[in-house]
């Protein structure tokens, strides 16, 4: 092991070499992606995708997409 000290951008990309050959770029991709902060508000987002609708009518939304195979 070095005993080097390496800066912060340094260990990063390091750490990306070493997931993408290990993972490989799919992965890697994959495992990294958890971390990401995302954007929007979700629980507004989905209050609105869903305004007007029943549960029940949100329910038989889903059997259906089931159903399809989608």
């Amino acid at each position: 092991m070095s005993s080097q000290t390496r800066n912060l951008s340094e260990i990063n990309d390091l750490a990306v070499r070493m997931l993408v050959r290990e993972l490989g770029p799919a992965d890697a991709a994959r495992f990294l992606n958890q971390f990401s902060v995302g954007n929007g508000d979700y629980t507004e987002e989905r209050k609105e995708q869903f305004k007007g609708l029943t549960v029940d009518e949100i329910v038989k939304a889903i059997q259906g997409r089931s159903k399809a195979g989608i």
